[in-house]
């Protein structure tokens, strides 16, 4: 695979999501992103690959599809991964691990399809196979289709650089970034989070706001392979965080919540981050919440659901207490809140429309509910 041959790159997301990372995809100019369950597809080469890494806040990790093919039994795999280029893709020094999954397939033995391409990499480009190695190497089987795929992410892209801490049940970048996107967040207006936690909804809202790409402080697993060019990913680098900042607007960003640790967090994760003159951190409870000056905007927040913090029964008073906050003091201000459970979200007696689609987030189904400008 060379720099000029265009492949299939797939960009994985939680599922529900898929059309809010498409939509993310066709804004950064990449061609025709089609979804699929579990992430968006689209064609391209290496550039397009590091552009992505560099710039899409909503996707979790991303896989260039390598190879393709139909097998029925592991003779034919270890036959076929033998034909794959793997000496053009991975180096002999660097050491990959192998991952399988097998549904619906003649092959359903995970751990013996992943030792058949192990030993076809390590016969072709004496690339070591670890289970600890960084880099890896994906084996789907579905339907007797076997896909070969390089994870060109390494860690998981919610894992921007910045936050040194975090607090219970945090909400990854990730998925606060899709979440702002769905709440019709416009990189522009204000936006406040009155349950704040480590920051995350700030944070990340004051990057959008100020035109900073969430991978600009960490490295990829890309950087790995066979005939990565170091200098035209540097040279790109520079030339698409300076086009970014073109675009950095004026956006104030406030976070609040009743915990003094967490409020010392999200200052030092927002510090880090290179967004502390856009965002303003308090030690405000949620009943005394009041409205930032200036034009309105947006409010949305994370409120414990009841499955791993605190009771839910006692929950119902919390929400109250937000929903008569932003009706008292929130006028023109749109809010938007995340919740598993349609009765909390209901406790708020705010004026929400239909639920977002269902989110995996930890092992728990969650919707955003947003409403448009509170009178």
């Amino acid at each position: 695979m060379t720099r000029e041959t265009d492949f299939e790159i797939f960009l994985a997301v939680v599922p529900g999501l898929e059309p809010t990372l498409c939509a993310e995809l066709s804004e950064k100019g990449f061609a025709a992103p089609r979804p699929e369950p579990g992430g968006v597809t689209i064609q391209g080469g290496w550039p397009d690959v590091w552009r992505a890494n560099l710039e899409i806040r909503g996707a979790s990790r991303i896989l260039a599809r390598i190879d393709a093919f139909r097998v029925v039994h592991l003779s034919q795999l270890d036959k076929l991964a033998h034909r794959v280029d793997w000496k053009g893709l991975l180096r002999p020094d660097v050491p990959v691990r192998v991952e399988a999954s097998c549904r619906r397939s003649k092959i359903y033995h995970a751990g013996a399809a992943a030792e058949r391409v192990s030993k076809a990499i390590e016969a072709i480009c004496g690339a070591p196979v670890n289970d600890e190695a960084a880099l890896c190497v994906r084996v789907r089987i579905e339907d007797n289709l076997c896909t070969l795929s390089v994870d060109t992410s390494g860690e998981l892209l919610h894992r921007r650089g910045f936050k040194a801490e975090v607090n219970k049940a945090p909400m990854r970048e990730t998925l606060a970034a899709l979440f702002l996107r769905e709440a019709g967040f416009d990189g522009v207006e204000p936006v406040l989070d009155p349950m704040c936690g480590s920051g995350t909804f700030v944070i990340e809202a004051a990057e959008m706001g100020a035109g900073l790409l969430p991978g600009r402080g960490r490295a990829f697993a890309f950087e790995l392979l066979a005939g990565f060019d170091a200098q035209a990913w540097c040279m790109m680098k520079a030339e698409r965080i300076e086009q970014a900042a073109i675009a950095r607007s004026e956006t104030r960003c406030f976070g609040s919540d009743r915990d003094a640790g967490a409020i010392r967090m999200s200052r030092t994760n927002a510090e880090r981050a290179g967004v502390a003159a856009m965002t303003a951190f308090d030690i405000t409870p949620v009943m005394e919440l009041s409205c930032p000056a200036g034009a309105p905007g947006l409010v949305i927040a994370n409120p414990p659901y009841g499955a791993r913090i605190g009771n839910k029964k006692s929950l119902y008073a919390v929400y109250g207490a937000l929903g008569d906050a932003l009706r008292m003091r929130f006028s023109g201000w749109r809010a938007a809140i995340v919740t598993t459970d349609p009765a909390l979200a209901r406790a708020t007696r705010l004026p929400f429309g239909p639920p977002g689609r269902p989110v995996d987030h930890g092992g728990l189904k969650i919707r955003l509910y947003t409403t448009g400008p509170l009178r």
